[in-house]
Formats: structure tokens, sequence, C-alpha cells
């Protein structure tokens, strides 16, 4: 657990190094500002996806398991579940490091559209997208899997920059870290099966 924190942390130190803030508050402009309502609707939409979406994968597919008998899918759905969980845990962490705070508390010409509370640095949104997106691509890698994943997930950080809630380093950040949370434990759980 240490090593993917550690991996953040530098992450965020590098990132803030070669990534001005005016860059990132520029293009966070540009994505905020202008949008119609129903733009931003549908912004709503893809943001309050994301718990929804991510709790019914891993239950989907573990409920499936049980009822089909079938070990494969209950295996990935603890893949899928261990993937938001680590996700989550750094995420979490990570915003009561840094605290940093939402970008239309510091900018007032940022406008808040959606919900966002607390601190800002890395979205928690995003880096749950991205995890469930990462595993079920990872466990099902099939096109029909990975294409509407990625999209979905994608999707979710935009919407996070739309609603005024994130900033783009947020976005990105929060995507590093659920990628790279659901490959670690994709990678822990081959480990295990192949020691069987």
């Amino acid at each position: 657990m240490k090593a993917p924190f550690a991996f953040c942390i530098l992450m965020y130190c590098l990132l803030s190094a070669a990534y001005p803030q005016n860059l990132d508050i520029d293009l966070l402009h540009s994505i905020n500002s202008g949008n119609s309502a129903s733009w931003d609707n549908t912004n709503k939409v893809f943001s309050r996806s994301m718990m929804p979406v991510s709790i019914a994968a891993p239950v989907g597919f573990f409920l499936y398991g049980l009822l089909a008998q079938d070990s494969a899918a209950k295996r990935n759905s603890m893949v899928i579940g261990a993937g938001l969980l680590m996700s989550g845990i750094i995420t979490i962490g990570m915003k009561y490091s840094f605290n940093r705070p939402r970008p239309f508390m510091t900018y007032p010409f940022i406008i808040k559209k959606g919900e966002g509370g607390g601190p800002s640095f890395p979205s928690g949104h995003t880096s749950s997208a991205f995890a469930t997106a990462t595993s079920l691509s990872l466990c099902y890698p099939k096109w029909y899997v990975i294409v509407p994943s990625c999209l979905w997930a994608s999707a979710v950080g935009y919407s996070r920059m739309a609603l005024g809630v994130h900033y783009p380093s947020d976005v990105l950040v929060g995507a590093i870290i659920g990628v790279g949370s659901s490959l670690l434990m994709w990678k822990a759980n081959k480990q295990i099966a192949d020691n069987r």
C-alpha cells in the first residue's frame, strides 16, 4: 500500500513542477464556461452515474457468479471491488494530505454546477470510474467492454471539470490512480491464481 501512495505523491510533485497552475485553471475555465443547460445536465448525469455503476459492476458479477455457479465471474467481482477499494483509499489519503481547495472556492469565475465537497485533489469520481473501467476491461478484454467502459470513465472525468468541481490535474491524477489500482489488483489476483 505504501508504494502506490508514494508513487502518487511523487507524481503530484512532478506534475506540479511541469504543469503550471495557470495552464490548469485556463483549461478548466475553457471547459467550465459557456455551456448550455442541456449540456450541464448531461454532465450531471455522467457525474452521478459513477456511484451506481461502480457498485453495480462488482455486485452484479458476484450475484451472476453465485446464480450461474461461475467461479470466474465471482473472482472477477472481487478484482473489481479490490481495485475500487484500493483507489478509494489512495484517493482519500491524498485528498486530506494535500487539502487542495475546490476551484470554484479559489476562482470566482469558475461556476459550480454540480456536487463537490471536501478537498479537490485528486478526483474521487474519476479514480473510481477509471478503476471500474480498467477492471472490467482487464477481466473481460473484448472491444464491446473496453470501448464503452473507457468512454464512460472519460465522460465522468470530463464532467467533473465541466461542472467546475475539479481541476484538470485532479482528473488526470484520479484517472492514473484508478488505472494503477486496478492493474495492481488484477496482477495480484493473477499471481494468486497461477500459484494455486
